[in-house]
């Protein structure tokens, strides 16, 4: 899909489709050159009750004489002023109905609607990015395929180069990361996600990667990682991609031996419980379990797309968490990377016992700022629910920033305490600590957990188990958090 902007008279543009918004209060769209008349068909269309102003309501109708589209699609925005999630639900809502017509291309008005305390150019990049959502379909394992997409170009009004092409880039994030996660735990395992790895580094000049297998992870002492994989007859693997943006990104400000910012993902390719064995109900959505590997090798595709003059480290532990006679039990020590000690008192707490040692691995890199992403807990779930994602640090300021980032991108995250406090709930007799923590604050304790082997770095924890996919009828990855944390590496970019 081509993003491009005008600024010409709207009546004028050679277009199949011509979206806009339709709502009570007279002056919800920003003037425009030509919407005047828009605005007098409209009127009449709404006289006529071919209109339904509700929010979220769309009315196809063929398009006045004096415009050279067919088809204008009238979107409902309700009485009130909007808010950035309704004004976000509009623009989710655009390309499916463009595709069920089969338009091919499209003049897209959303942005110049009035947003609550929100800029021109946020209303155009959630344009694009809701365009690149809504245009997501899975269909790898499904017999009937649909054809290549049918919308190839949208106009938008007046909004810059650049917030096309990092809009533009951050949606194929999502897209890498919703098509990642929704791949049935048969034919994406860690091996064939260590493949997909490679396929994506092959395919941009600024990225290379490499591949840790069991003989070097063992090496390693990655006694943690290496023992959640002891059921699975997949072996584990661990992935490292580069996008070195500093070798070729001078002149916008890339430095070839900056630090690199690294993101480190949880890659559980799928998660019975292992040992405590997961209830039955359900348990096909654990394949969602490396969501978090699917967000930040997403953000590193955008971070590629747009050759960020930025040094990136993405590194996905991938592990298959299985029963089998040769399985890790509770009661198990293990002993990680760091070589501190772990007992496991629950093998379907493993998220954390291969982030730990990948936590480890990837300070070898001398990151400046490091942030790992996984869908971690139950408990986050239940505390935030599926709306927002849990961000946890020491750091104020990094902290703020994946904020700051979250509003941006409206891939949203809450902060959650991090509070020496909580420690004290992984205490046991028979290790340095435990991988447990109990029930109270369970999402907390697990970031405690993970703090204990991120000492001196800048570090944040993303708990994304409740945001990385939807149940129901809308089943499905929803590429979470891959939006932030490339929002998160422009920003990062801009600032070096």
């Amino acid at each position: 899909m081509e993003f491009t902007d005008f600024s010409s008279d709207i009546s004028t543009l050679e277009a199949d489709c011509l979206i806009v918004p339709v709502a009570d209060k007279s002056d919800t769209l920003v003037p425009i050159s030509g919407v005047d008349e828009i605005k007098t068909f409209l009127a009449e269309a709404d006289s006529n009750h071919l209109l339904d102003k509700k929010h979220g309501k769309l009315s196809f109708l063929l398009a006045p004489d004096n415009c050279k589209a067919r088809w204008l699609l009238a979107i409902g925005c309700g009485d009130k002023p909007l808010s950035a999630a309704k004004y976000r639900a509009l623009c989710d809502s655009v390309a499916p109905a463009l595709k069920a017509r089969k338009v091919r291309s499209a003049v897209h008005l959303l942005p110049r609607l009035a947003v609550e305390s929100r800029s021109d150019s946020w209303k155009a990049r959630q344009a694009v990015l809701g365009m690149g959502y809504g245009d997501y379909r899975y269909t790898t394992t499904r017999s009937a395929k649909s054809s290549k997409t049918t919308l190839e170009k949208v106009l938008l009004p007046q909004i810059s180069a650049k917030d096309i092409s990092e809009a533009a880039a951050m949606a194929r994030g999502v897209a890498t990361a919703r098509e990642l996660g929704n791949l049935p735990p048969n034919l994406l395992n860690p091996e064939t996600l260590a493949e997909r790895a490679t396929q994506i580094a092959e395919t941009y000049a600024s990225a290379s990667v490499e591949i840790l297998d069991v003989a070097a992870m063992e090496e390693l002492g990655m006694g943690a990682l290496l023992a959640v994989g002891k059921g699975s007859e997949i072996p584990p693997r661990l992935i490292v991609l580069r996008h070195n943006g500093g070798e070729n990104g001078g002149e916008n400000g890339g430095k070839k031996d900056a630090a690199p910012v690294a993101l480190v993902g949880k890659g559980i390719t799928f998660d019975t419980g292992g040992i405590s064995l997961k209830p039955g109900a359900a348990m096909d959505e654990m394949k969602f379990d490396m969501c978090g590997a699917a967000g930040v090798i997403g953000a590193f595709v955008a971070c590629c797309e747009m050759n960020l003059p930025l040094n990136v480290i993405t590194v996905v532990p991938a592990v298959e968490n299985m029963p089998d006679g040769k399985s890790y039990r509770p009661g198990d020590v293990v002993t990680t990377m760091s070589g501190k000690t772990v007992e496991v008192l629950n093998t379907d707490a493993e998220g954390r016992l291969i982030l730990c040692d990948a936590l480890t691995y990837t300070q070898k890199f001398e990151p400046r700022l490091m942030v790992d992403a996984a869908t971690l807990t139950g408990a986050c779930v239940v505390a935030l629910g599926r709306h927002a994602s849990a961000v946890m640090s020491k750091d104020d300021e990094l902290a703020q920033m994946l904020i700051d980032a979250g509003d941006e991108s409206f891939d949203r995250v809450w902060r959650l305490p991090l509070w020496d406090e909580y420690q004290s709930q992984l205490d046991t007799n028979f290790a340095d600590f435990s991988n447990l923590g109990g029930s109270p604050a369970g999402a907390i304790t697990a970031g405690c957990f993970l703090a204990r082997f991120c000492d001196g770095v800048r570090w944040a924890h993303l708990d994304v188990a409740g945001s990385a996919w939807l149940q129901g009828a809308k089943k499905g990855a929803t590429g979470r958090p891959a939006a932030v944390l490339a929002q998160f590496l422009i920003n990062q970019s801009n600032e070096q």
